[in-house]
């Protein structure tokens, strides 16, 4: 399946000098992005990413910018929110070495495992600005909208705020 924002790199244009390719989303591709990723919508999608071989693989090091509308988790109300995100990625063959468990430290690139002979810097920018964003985005209303509805805040309904409160009522404050 070919993914709704695709811009495929060539593997064996990729050497070890780097070099920067731009990738922007057309208003038919933001519009199926916004879709999958069940967004209102995908105002803008760019990315800039500096590709390299290294030892280790395909690296692809830049910025994803987006400009998207989300629904709050609680009130449905749109939302807009602007992802600017820093993109260290790895790309590497599919097969078994690709499987093999690494010790990775905190600074180590995201690892995309790719078949066939291109890597693809569109579909690499649109989950980079998925996993961006917040899956419970509230809007500024939205306690009030749950507290209407009858429900508890978290510390209303841990037991030390319900013993707090039936501690003041006892004490009657």
């Amino acid at each position: 399946m070919t993914p709704e924002f695709s811009r495929p790199e060539r593997v064996d244009s990729i050497s070890a000098r780097e070099r920067v390719v731009e990738v922007e989303a057309t208003a038919a591709e933001r519009e199926a992005l916004a879709r999958r990723f069940e967004l209102v919508a995908v105002d803008a999608l760019r990315a800039g990413f500096a590709v390299r071989r290294e030892h280790a693989g395909l690296t692809a090091r830049g910025r994803v910018v987006a400009d998207v509308i989300q629904a709050c988790s609680v009130t449905g109300e749109p939302i807009a929110v602007h992802v600017d995100e820093q993109a260290d990625l790895l790309f590497v063959p599919a097969g078994p070495e690709a499987a093999e468990e690494v010790e990775l430290s905190a600074d180590a690139l995201d690892t995309i495992i790719y078949e066939g002979r291109n890597i693809d810097l569109g579909e690499a920018a649109a989950e980079t600005m998925a996993l961006a964003l917040d899956p419970f985005l509230r809007a500024p209303n939205a306690d009030a909208t749950l507290r209407a509805a009858g429900v508890l805040s978290e510390e209303e309904a841990r037991p030390p705020g319900k013993l707090a409160g039936l501690r003041d009522k006892l004490a009657g404050r």
